[in-house]
Parts: structure tokens; sequence; C-alpha cells
């Protein structure tokens, strides 16, 4: 089809592979293109998912005028060089989350988008699902009124596969950037602002990465959201937001939700938003309505919220004694 909205893949991991399943329920959209530093990796996805064209080079499907938009699924070491690329290419680029190792390389990504009026969105896809769209209008609506506290949990109990980049210290592994993205990302749109203070707690095992994270974060006004996340424990995984008359229970599993339960003092409403497909088919659909309205950046997911995001995800990092190896030392000291 003539109006056919073409994707370009980098990277077919597992993401890439789940990211794909949302085009399920997308009309007039497609993956068009992959590329992959593995040719037997970029076949097989190709296969799977009936892409037409496999690229053994990035540069190359960057460059290829028939691609509308650019997905990366790459470990977060590389997101910066792989949007970096694209974005000089002239691609739209939705990055998985997070969109880099510290908020250096954010920084110069924004820059780059602006200056070249190239879209760039990371893939936070919890935004962009129904429940959180309910979510927010009860938020919005005072149903629990002022919102005082949240709690939440991200946990794995990891299996230690060298091959991944879980426990990987050379691909920014660590329950933080992974897991541990999502309950800050939450807690900050929640809240609507940048806590005042905060308190952190890290386990740096064997690996070299934080297996296991816990923070405090304190918005002001008594206001407190605190998560823990980890590589090496298994948890509930859901969300509790404490309001001065109510409270809201955010079902496992809290980065794609489908079920949430009001408690507004009078009443209790379990709430129930099934996905269409997989949960990814939203954000995918988002890029799309924002490339094609000449937008730089998604409203529901801007820029300046996720460079805000991942400079409190350094300071994190600073408080637990996380820094990788390969960044410099003015991307976080």
């Amino acid at each position: 089809m003539a109006n056919t909205f073409k994707w370009g893949i980098i990277g077919p991991g597992r993401i890439a592979g789940d990211f794909a399943g949302g085009f399920k329920a997308v009309s007039n959209a497609k993956i068009f293109a992959v590329a992959s530093s593995h040719p037997q990796r970029g076949k097989k996805f190709a296969e799977d998912h009936s892409t037409d064209k496999i690229y053994n080079s990035y540069a190359a499907l960057a460059n290829d005028p028939d691609v509308d938009a650019v997905y990366i699924g790459t470990p977060h070491r590389f997101h910066f060089e792989n949007a970096r690329l694209c974005l000089l290419a002239g691609k739209p680029v939705l990055c998985e989350k997070p969109l880099t190792v510290n908020a250096a390389e954010c920084e110069e990504l924004i820059r780059i988008s602006r200056e070249r009026q190239v879209f760039l969105m990371e893939a936070v896809w919890s935004r962009y699902l129904p429940l959180y769209q309910q979510l927010r209008e009860w938020l919005d609506n005072d149903v629990i009124g002022e919102v005082r506290l949240i709690n939440s949990t991200f946990c794995n109990n990891v299996a230690r596969d060298k091959d991944d980049r879980w426990f990987n210290h050379d691909l920014a592994g660590g329950a933080l950037l992974d897991m541990g993205v999502y309950s800050v990302n939450l807690s900050q749109w929640i809240y609507g602002v940048n806590p005042e203070s905060f308190v952190a707690q890290g386990y740096i095992g064997v690996s070299n990465v934080d297996e296991i994270t816990s923070v405090i974060m304190h918005y002001g006004r008594g206001r407190m959201s605190q998560f823990t996340t980890s590589l090496i424990t298994q948890a509930a995984n859901d969300m509790l937001i404490y309001g001065s008359s109510g409270y809201i229970h955010i079902h496992p599993h809290l980065c794609v939700p489908t079920e949430a339960t009001l408690f507004d003092g009078n009443r209790e409403i379990t709430v129930s938003k099934p996905l269409r497909a997989n949960g990814y088919e939203y954000e995918i659909e988002e890029v799309i309505r924002c490339v094609q309205s000449g937008l730089l950046e998604s409203p529901v997911m801007t820029q300046a919220e996720t460079l805000a995001n991942m400079r409190l995800m350094d300071d994190i990092r600073k408080q637990i004694g996380l820094r990788y190896r390969f960044e410099s030392f003015s991307s976080i000291s």
C-alpha cells in the first residue's frame, strides 16, 4: 500500500521481537527492513516477520530512503551511537529505554534531534497503555486526593547468562537501567516534578553492576516515592499510589498492566483495560502520528522528561557507586 509506514529495526534481539508483535494491531504500518551485526539473526528475524530488506550494516539501513522511522533495540551501551547514526541520516528514531546510558549522551542526541529537525523518542511503552490513560484520568480528577506516597517493585530473579545483558557491565547491565527505569519514569510522570532529594542503596555484585537497588525520593510537601529493583529477587512487580483520601493499586506487571483497583474511601472498583496486541502497538502508533504531524517529540513522553529521568538515574548511580568503565569522566563522575 502506498500509505504504509515503513519501519526499520536495528538490533533484532528479544525486545525487538516483542516490539514486532505490536504490529498485529497497527494498520498501515509494517517492518520493512532489519539490520543486525549477526547476519543469521537478521535473516531469522526477517523470515519471522516478513521483512522486505535485510542489512548487515546499520548505516545502510539508516540511509535507506524507503525507511520512514527506525526502532533501536540494541543493548543499552550502543543506544547512543545507533540513535546518533540514524538522526544524522535524517531518520526519525524510537529507541528502547533507557534512551542512553547517561545524561551527557542524552543531551547530545536531543541537540542533534533539534538541530537536524528529526523526531526522537525514548520507547517507554508504559506511557501509552490504556490502563495508564485510566490512571491519568483518576489522578487529574483527584479521585484519591493529593498523592502522597508511591510504592513499587520491579524485581526478577534472572539467570546469570554471560551472553545476556542483565549482568554484563560492558553492556551497561544492572537493575536500575533495565527495570528501575520504569519506577523512576512513573514516579516522575505521576508527580509531574523532579524530586527535591533522594536516598539510594544498592548492591554491586561480582558482576560489577547493581544487582539490587532501593530508592526513596522526596518530592516536597511530604510527597514520597519508594521503589526496589533487583536482578536477584522475585517480587510482586506492582505499584501502589496512596492519596489523602484513597489509593490505587496497579496490578502486576507494572510495565504493562491491564488491571487496576481504585479505593476512594467509599468504594472499591477494579478496572480492566485489555491490550489490542501485546502493548507495543500504542507507542508504534504514537510515533507514526508524531512523524506524520511533523513533530520532533511526543507530547506524552517529551525529550525534557527523558533527560530529567536520565539525570536522576545518573545521580542514583553516583550514590550507589556504579560507574561503567566505558563512560567518560565528563559523563558521570
